[in-house]
């Protein structure tokens, strides 16, 4: 398998469990890197990427992505296969749930291919930028209200991204 880079944000610790628990499943190919210390050419070094990011506030991005979406625009993303991943909370931020999935989505996808599609089945909010025909773009990852899914949803997409991949 080619080189899997694994781009996060996170403020809390959350998101790096979450990326270093892909990577882990992905085994030797993959790399996670936190993405306030990534570069431009740290993506571009990359066959394949998987960028996750927590949501914060109503929609927003983690911080650290906030600063890190404009170099986005500049890094040769062509023929590249994305997967994304979010956290958020669909009790208490039901109208934006992982929305910061979805505009990492937006601000790259018609550059790449993304893949990594995932069900609604099983959460219940009422609005999310990351629901695009009827799936969420990535996972979508409730730390606090749904923690014992989290392990065997990782296990399952991971698996969905080898083939894609």
């Amino acid at each position: 398998m080619k080189k899997i880079g694994i781009f996060y944000g996170s403020s809390t610790g959350n998101t790096e469990i979450v990326a270093d628990k892909i990577k882990a499943l992905f085994g030797k190919d993959a790399e996670a890197i936190n993405i306030d210390s990534a570069s431009k050419e740290d993506f571009e070094k990359y066959d394949f990427l998987v960028l996750g990011t927590s949501t914060w506030g109503i929609g927003d991005m983690q911080d650290d992505w906030e600063d890190f979406i404009e170099i986005l625009e500049d890094v040769n993303l062509d023929k590249k296969k994305v997967a994304l991943f979010g956290l958020g909370d669909q009790v208490n931020y039901a109208d934006s749930f992982v929305d910061g999935m979805g505009a990492i989505h937006d601000a790259i996808y018609e550059r790449v291919d993304i893949v990594g599609a995932w069900p609604l089945d099983g959460y219940t909010f009422n609005e999310s930028a990351a629901q695009k025909n009827g799936k969420f773009i990535g996972l979508a990852i409730d730390k606090e209200n749904q923690q014992d899914l989290t392990d065997e949803r990782l296990k399952e997409w991971v698996s969905i991204l080898k083939k894609e991949f």
